[in-house]
């Protein structure tokens, strides 16, 4: 499984309807919308392949400006690493 945490920058116009899209989007949650307009969303994926092709989704919905991938964590047992973690 791969986590990934995306800071997306929409048009100030659009904030509302890209948040919307955002959370559409399977995989994808949003975190935060932040007063000044910033989203930031996480990423579920099972693979790389699959994370990469989340991230361009985002990067190209319409009103997105700009999307920063700003961590990126593979976890390739996650039910063992959730147990040692409780």
């Amino acid at each position: 499984m791969n986590i990934s945490s995306v800071i997306v920058i929409p048009h100030p116009d659009r904030v509302n309807g890209v948040a919307e899209a955002l959370a559409a989007l399977d995989g994808v949650e949003v975190a935060v919308v932040s007063p000044e307009g910033k989203i930031i969303v996480t990423i579920e994926t099972d693979g790389d392949r699959e994370t990469i092709q989340s991230y361009e989704v985002i990067s190209q919905l319409d009103g997105v400006m700009s999307a920063s991938m700003v961590y990126h964590q593979k976890e390739n047992e996650p039910e063992v690493e959730i147990s040692l973690a409780a």
